[in-house]
């Protein structure tokens, strides 16, 4: 009678036990979906003001002599690419290959650390042309919603360096794919972003 009881104890509380990590799981993805809402809502409060604010240059110099397209032309081939090599590092987590995942996750890193370290640069060289964010209102916008972006790069960068190390130290459980995939939004929306910023501030800056 006591072995029958404890066996169907046991019954009755695994299927339990997989319920509750299966809605976890759910409520992490879901989550997260809702953080990117609300990620939206921050760029499209910037893109909204950086297109009010536009063309109140007071006097100093607009897009049209600020902005150097080949330069972020190549910026935003820099991160179309760590796009890529993000995909190519989820591929690798379906077929289950570990190695190749953490490889291509550290190839993104170095596309997305470029990107970064031309950002920087030409933050830098506008400043020192005296076309700081102090200027006007044009260039206050211009480097808020640029410099918005990049802090949401950094913290991509970041999330990848510890994703390395989770995937090198637990392997490509179920936890790690889930966050895996979580990150994989997280660059592509950033990517997508991007996309909107090389649009309608450089190519409508210099046009």
């Amino acid at each position: 009678m006591n072995i029958l009881v404890k066996s169907t104890h046991g019954s009755s509380h695994s299927p339990v036990q997989h319920d509750h990590e299966h809605d976890s799981g759910a409520n992490t993805v879901l989550g997260f979906w809702i953080y990117l809402m609300s990620d939206c809502l921050i760029f499209a409060t910037l893109f909204a003001t950086f297109g009010v604010l536009a063309a109140n240059t007071a006097g100093a110099p607009g897009g049209r002599e600020l902005f150097d397209l080949p330069y972020v032309a190549i910026e935003t081939v820099v991160l179309l690419v760590s796009s890529f090599t993000f995909g190519m590092a989820g591929l690798q987590m379906q077929a289950g290959a570990k190695e190749k995942v953490i490889q291509w996750l550290a190839i993104t890193f170095v596309f997305g650390a470029v990107f970064i370290a031309m950002e920087v640069h030409e933050f830098l060289a506008l400043i020192q042309e005296g076309a700081g964010p102090d200027r006007s209102a044009f260039l206050s916008a211009y480097f808020t919603l640029v410099g918005t972006h990049g802090l949401h790069v950094t913290a991509g960068l970041l999330w990848l360096a510890t994703m390395m190390h989770q995937v090198s130290r637990f392997g490509l459980d179920h936890v790690v794919r889930r966050r895996l995939a979580c990150l994989s939004l997280f660059w592509h929306f950033l990517d997508l972003v991007w996309i909107c910023v090389f649009t309608f501030v450089y190519l409508r800056g210099v046009l």
